[in-house]
């Protein structure tokens, strides 16, 4: 289900297209008539049936031949015309109603000043002011020249962008996005988004290193799952498999810790010796002096969660000592997130280490009254010299594993294993009381919906509740969780709904938060359409400017784009990109303020947004006038070593 091109092999305006294939078919008929008329052919025969099929001329032609007047019709005009002019275009009915205007091509100008100028658009610089009514002009990779009325004579393309916003291209400080850009390197979920850059590897995930059996365990899940034949171990292989497949938006990337911790010390739950310590570090170091943005925790998640802070700190010093960043999902982020913020804050203070705090938000309506004390600790230690941000998706319910509600005791080595080996014992029963507790928190397990599963088996499960899937299976929510966790071997994801909007907003509006998916670049086609993923994946950056910036106007929409572009590429240290500045690279975004909204929802996530009209990677177009232009013109970002002012 690629997106529908033009029908043409060339691009030209509807107008044109249908105006010269009228007036050159006149042409075409008038010497085909005459010379039928008068060397008396079989074609006069077949005139009067001619004109219905070729010649789109008003009036009427006289032939000097005894063919005489062969009429046309006025409706046949106008019939061919809208053929064509329908011929002309491949947008679909969504396309059609669409408020941008023909993009406008010089096709003959080869030595053109700038390759294209983004003409008429209300701009933000992303640096959080209100728009300005300038013209954008690039070359290549670059913006060139930022000003009111260029002239479009100097470019080669002309976007009309009167009506529309225009921003610095979305950066995505929280993805998770990886093998996708494998299976599927056009990006589309997050490119359509207007996303031009995904910082990945969070959460302490990433597919990278990869050793023994940690390596088996991925290559056999990629191979069954995906097709991907698994043919790196470290960064640089990954980087160069990712750069031979292309893709569509830029891409930098964190080194996981679990994914450290388990090729090195394994998936038990102990301390690491000195010599795993010394092993981790270096390779860490090697993964910072490959391009690696720092180091990503998940410490709800085995085998990080295994990690003591004097780990972390061992490993953060490594990061600091490139100028890195750390970013971490917390030990807790409901009854304990005030102490996981603290310790979270006192690993970046011991390491010297840049901190990000990763999908801030306090889970469980007994924890949402929290929300000011964690808001205030944040700005207490910025403004003692801590470089530290957070970030947050616009939604109300989070997305993870079903298997954390588990207690640590259960993920010392393999879920299923244990699960398995417990069944019938006093353990059993002490899982049962843990799971208890957590129903408490959460209210009901109605307030899980299960959004993916590993195999074709359980695939009718998801969508559905936790607790409506066991009813319909005829047993206890307990047994029924037990049950799916080991058939999937663990692999059951979930939307956990515990969150509210007052939080949110609190938490979005805090000047030290930016904008962040925590979703992956899925498609709402092939192998990534499986599923019912959290719609953050398809809609959080539309979903902000268009529900909250526009609709509830909790902030102005330079403040927005701000959170999406800048505050990230500084965080990140991704030079040249996150505003609209001469000289910069042209990653942009234009969008219709109007109508900008996410359509993704719990039970159809499979849906682009609308009002993203252009999204321009590097100078190229990679969504033209909503749709997808096949353009794979995103880059590895590989992280540059600076002084971190802690």
């Amino acid at each position: 289900m690629a997106p529908r091109r033009s029908r043409w092999p060339f691009q030209y305006s509807n107008c044109s297209i249908s105006c010269s294939l009228i007036f050159f078919s006149n042409f075409a008929w008038i010497a085909l008539t005459k010379a039928s008329c008068c060397t008396g052919s079989a074609m006069v025969q077949a005139a009067p049936y001619i004109p219905r099929v070729l010649h789109l001329a008003t009036g009427s032609l006289r032939c000097t031949g005894d063919s005489g007047l062969l009429p046309v019709p006025f409706p046949t005009f106008i019939f061919f015309g809208f053929l064509l002019y329908w011929a002309s275009t491949g947008r679909d009915s969504d396309r059609r109603l669409s408020h941008t205007r023909a993009s406008v091509m010089n096709p003959r100008k080869t030595d053109c000043e700038f390759d294209l100028i983004i003409q008429g658009g209300h701009v933000f610089n992303g640096l959080g002011t209100p728009g300005l009514d300038v013209d954008v002009a690039v070359r290549e990779d670059r913006i060139v020249l930022i000003a009111p009325g260029i002239d479009r004579n100097r470019t080669r393309r002309v976007l009309d962008a009167r009506g529309m916003a225009v921003a610095p291209g979305f950066i995505d400080p929280h993805s998770h996005t990886d093998m996708e850009l494998l299976v599927n390197p056009r990006a589309e979920s997050k490119i359509h988004q207007g996303v031009t850059t995904e910082i990945a590897g969070n959460c302490g995930f990433t597919l990278f290193p990869l050793a023994g059996a940690f390596r088996e365990e991925k290559e056999r899940l990629l191979r069954e799952r995906y097709g991907i034949e698994l043919t790196w171990e470290d960064v640089n292989g990954f980087f160069d498999a990712l750069a031979d497949r292309g893709m569509a938006v830029n891409y930098a990337t964190f080194l996981g810790h679990g994914s450290l911790r388990q090729a090195v010390v394994g998936q038990d739950d102990r301390a690491a010796r000195p010599g795993e310590i010394e092993r981790m570090k270096e390779i860490l170091d090697a993964a910072m002096r490959s391009g690696v943005m720092g180091l990503s925790t998940g410490l709800i998640y085995a085998p990080g969660m295994f990690a003591p802070p004097e780990e972390l700190v061992a490993m953060c010093s490594v990061v600091a000592h490139w100028g890195g960043v750390y970013t971490t999902h917390m030990r807790d982020e409901g009854d304990f997130l005030a102490e996981s913020v603290e310790e979270s804050i006192a690993v970046a203070r011991a390491a010297g280490v840049s901190l990000q705090l990763s999908h801030l938000k306090l889970a469980y309506p007994r924890n949402w009254p929290k929300v000011h004390q964690v808001l205030s600790r944040i700005s207490e230690v910025r403004a003692h010299g801590l470089d530290v941000l957070a970030d947050r998706y616009p939604y109300t319910a989070t997305s993870t594993f079903l298997s954390v509600f588990f207690p640590r005791w259960i993920k010392d080595g393999s879920i299923r294993e244990n699960l398995l080996r417990i069944r019938g014992t006093d353990r059993e029963g002490e899982l049962r009381g843990h799971l208890l507790k957590q129903e408490e928190k959460l209210g009901s397990w109605d307030n899980i919906q299960i959004a993916s599963v590993l195999t074709e088996k359980s695939s009718c499960l998801v969508g559905k509740t936790v607790l409506q899937a066991a009813r319909e299976s005829g047993r206890e929510p307990f047994d029924f969780i037990l049950d799916l966790v080991v058939q999937e071997n663990d692999q059951v994801g979930m939307i956990n709904f515990s969150l509210n909007e007052e939080t949110f907003k609190r938490i979005i509006l805090h000047p030290l938060v930016v904008i962040g998916s925590d979703g992956w670049a899925l498609a709402p086609y092939g192998l990534l359409s499986r599923d019912k993923p959290h719609p953050r994946s398809y809609g959080t950056f539309p979903r902000m400017l268009g529900r909250y910036v526009r609709d509830e106007k909790i902030m102005s929409l330079g403040r927005a784009i701000e959170k999406m572009t800048s505050l990230t590429a500084e965080k990140f240290g991704l030079t040249g990109r996150g505003r609209i500045q001469k000289g910069w690279f042209a990653d942009l975004v234009v969008f219709d303020p109007v109508r900008i909204m996410d359509r993704s929802t719990w039970g159809d996530p499979h849906q682009y947004p609308v009002g993203i009209e252009q999204v321009i990677v590097n100078g190229r177009v990679v969504i033209d006038g909503g749709e997808h232009t096949g353009e794979l013109p995103g880059r590895i970002l590989r992280h540059e070593p600076r002084h971190m002012n802690i």
